[in-house]
């Protein structure tokens, strides 16, 4: 069995281009120490740490829609909501932190909290 190193994902909105055309669907591979540190020399990282959020995506989304990669400035032009989609699933991909949503048994009626899964393994 190979190990996936690549994700695709759905996101909640999706980007509009400067043509206006919508990108949702894409791909996000798996972080490599390279794609955490290096954007740390960037000036942009160092006058405001949240950027650093903006770089890394950019490193690791391999595809969005017809584009096949993302620049930074592409990245600033996401809506939030898809940012924050983006970037719950880099941290559940990467091994950062679980993350769960609590869930009703329609059977039953009882709430219990069900692990997010973005790689539909286990």
């Amino acid at each position: 069995m190979a190990f996936q190193t690549e994700y695709a994902f759905t996101l909640p909105n999706g980007l509009i281009d400067r043509e206006g055309n919508l990108h949702r669907e894409g791909t996000m591979r798996l972080a490599t120490a390279a794609d955490e540190i290096l954007p740390m020399r960037d000036p942009r990282v160092q006058q405001n740490p949240s950027y650093l959020t903006i770089l890394v995506l950019s490193r690791v989304i391999t595809r969005l829609g017809s584009l096949t990669a993302l620049r930074p400035e592409q990245v600033e032009q996401l809506f939030a909501k898809d940012l924050a989609f983006l970037n719950d699933m880099y941290q559940r991909l990467n091994g950062l932190e679980e993350r769960s949503v609590e869930a009703v048994c329609p059977a039953c009626g009882c709430r219990h909290q069900v692990p997010l899964n973005f790689t539909q393994e286990g």
